[in-house]
């Protein structure tokens, strides 16, 4: 059975801060908690390593789509099944908001009870939010440069 995720965080940032953060995969780590490794293959193609709660992950993702300072989709190729894009729309000069939506199939005991007890959904919004703080803090520290 196929589970969902839809999370969205408003940022005191321009839609270019989010983006620039976002779009280096071998970043994600330092503001995705259960991601510990991205190591690129290719210039679409990534290995990932993952620590979930009971299990450690590995896979290989590829991005299928990316469109500057809008979107970017990806979608694995070997090892654990996701899908999954991250879309950036512009609130004002100042603010944005970064969506995030994730389409995967639960493995195992501890992966359908997160998807039941929407643990999933608490760990992306941790994540949003740590990603939150960091587009931020670029977003000041810019702003301080201007």
């Amino acid at each position: 059975m196929a589970s969902s995720l839809l999370e969205a965080v408003d940022i005191k940032a321009p839609t270019a801060v989010s983006w620039a953060l976002w779009e280096d995969v071998e970043r994600w780590p330092t503001f995705l908690s259960h991601v510990k490794h991205v190591q690129s293959i290719d210039a679409k193609t990534f290995a990932w390593q993952l620590s979930l709660p009971g299990a450690d992950k590995s896979f290989v993702a590829e991005l299928t789509e990316v469109v500057p300072q809008e979107r970017i989709a990806w979608r694995t190729t070997e090892g654990v099944h996701h899908a999954g894009v991250v879309t950036f729309h512009r609130l004002s000069d100042t603010e944005s908001r970064v969506t995030l939506q994730i389409e995967y199939d639960p493995q195992g005991f501890v992966e359908h009870l997160g998807a039941l007890t929407n643990l999933d959904s608490a760990l992306a919004n941790y994540d949003l939010g740590e990603f939150q703080r960091r587009a931020e803090r670029a977003a000041g520290a810019r702003g301080a440069q201007e």
